[in-house]
């Protein structure tokens, strides 16, 4: 399959190109306005490059019916520019691999849903926390086991950013959708896809740091906190100069999955080049949740 990829100088970009190129694929072209792309000799030295959008759909076109035909167009972009990218890649004959989170609002979603009918491409997003290998024997072991009233869910999740976090886009809630949307959504995500549908989202409090609140799912009631914030870190995380904690106790057990991490893309890509990746609706649960929190005061 050739493969084109939006953003390919962004932090994410490197697991795509990584997945393209250890399954057999080839990156024909990429874009970026930035020119910071040197990552590419590392993995496919001969790809096209352009820093202009419209030089860069213009060889998209060029290469229709060639073999350098793009197939599949892998979107790393910011969050706010994700739903535009995926219309280029759809109407432009390509299938459509989109990061997280996949559009900022729900709506979204319906006219997507249009796009693939009418050109008759798909939509694929990122889920890569349910081919985690310790996930998906949780999601096995809470649907093998019932219980009587509501699981217990305590998620905490903490990861390090300085000062030009607020000055990039990731810190402008326009763009990024805003601290839940930008490092939550996954974690959303895993926990509807457990514990089933959400049903009410309470806010406890939220700032440019941090965001804090409960949620109650199908099967679970939920406290979780996301926060950016280092001085927020376990003591015993920053004695082992970790900069990055996460935890998720389930009815007061800790479950751990903080290895397994580095495989995620290329299961996402092997799924969706089989057949079984997970599209539009797949992501709309966790996007309605994070649109909540984003409304909430």
């Amino acid at each position: 399959m050739n493969f084109a990829v939006i953003g390919i100088g962004g932090y994410i970009a490197p697991r795509h190109i990584e997945a393209i190129r250890d399954l057999g694929h080839r990156l024909v072209v990429a874009y970026d306005k930035n020119d910071s792309v040197g990552i590419m000799d590392r993995y496919f030295p001969d790809c096209q490059f352009f820093t202009d959008f419209e030089r860069f759909e213009s060889y998209v076109d060029s290469v229709k019916g060639t073999e350098n035909e793009i197939h599949y167009v892998s979107i790393c972009t910011p969050n706010h520019l994700h739903a535009a990218h995926i219309k280029f890649a759809l109407s432009h004959g390509a299938h459509a691999i989109c990061e997280k989170p996949l559009v900022l609002h729900d709506k979204d979603f319906d006219d997507l849903a249009d796009y693939e009918k009418r050109y008759g491409k798909r939509v694929y997003t990122v889920l890569q926390l349910r081919t985690h290998d310790a996930i998906l024997a949780l999601k096995q072991k809470i649907e093998s086991v019932p219980v009587q009233g509501d699981h217990l869910v305590d998620l905490q999740y903490m990861t390090s950013r300085g000062n030009w976090y607020h000055e990039s886009w990731k810190g402008d809630v326009r763009r990024s959708g805003g601290l839940s949307t930008n490092i939550g959504v996954h974690f959303f995500d895993m926990l509807t896809w457990i514990f089933g549908e959400e049903r009410e989202v309470k806010i406890l409090e939220k700032s440019q740091t941090v965001e804090r609140g409960e949620l109650t799912l199908q099967k679970a009631k939920v406290k979780w906190m996301l926060t950016i914030d280092r001085s927020k870190l376990p003591a015993d995380a920053v004695k082992a100069g970790k900069t990055t904690f996460r935890s998720i106790k389930i009815d007061g057990v800790e479950f751990e999955f903080s290895e397994g991490f580095t495989e995620l893309h290329k299961r996402v890509y092997t799924d969706i080049l089989s057949g079984n990746g997970y599209g539009l609706e797949a992501a709309r649960p966790a996007i309605r949740i994070v649109e909540k929190i984003r409304g909430a005061t």
